[in-house]
């Protein structure tokens, strides 16, 4: 009988962490990489291409629980495959988090100020409606007037 339980008890164990695991977390490595990809494909191809490349949800700039999006430095979303309603505003200056930081601002901060690097902030998890911490890396696309970024939440659960 200790040993069906036992044997029960292994099998849970690896079931629980498959499902943990089936959905894969980010690295923020991977973030910097995709947004320097996103902004030489911006560079190669033209915006109107990277648009359409960075924009589509099942796209190459989507990946494990992450995304890369796009912005110019006048805080117009260019390109974002999650939120695509962000696209239709003129500016995104004004939204903020659940802080009420102007993340966005930051981003254009830091695009226009040393070209690259990361913001903290409060963001929902797609899917889910609370927010959570989450870092995103920001890159100044070179030679333009824009910027890519991809985050990761952090701080998630301990097993």
């Amino acid at each position: 009988m200790q040993r069906v339980l036992i044997a029960l008890a292994l099998s849970t164990v690896v079931l629980f962490s498959s499902q943990v695991f089936a959905g894969e977390m980010a690295t923020k490595d991977e973030c910097v990489q995709k947004a320097h990809e996103a902004a030489a494909i911006i560079n190669a191809r033209g915006v109107e291409e990277a648009v359409k490349m960075i924009g589509d949800p099942k796209g190459p700039f989507v990946w494990k629980d992450s995304y890369v999006f796009l912005m110019d430095l006048k805080g117009k979303m260019l390109a974002h495959p999650m939120q695509p309603e962000l696209t239709l505003d003129e500016h995104v200056l004004l939204r903020t988090d659940a802080t009420d930081k102007a993340i966005f601002v930051h981003f254009v901060n830091i695009a226009k100020g040393q070209g690259q690097g990361w913001v903290d902030y409060m963001w929902p998890k797609p899917g889910k409606s609370s927010p959570s911490k989450k870092t995103t890396y920001i890159y100044k696309v070179p030679s333009k007037d824009l910027l890519v970024g991809a985050g990761v939440y952090v701080g998630g659960m301990i097993y």
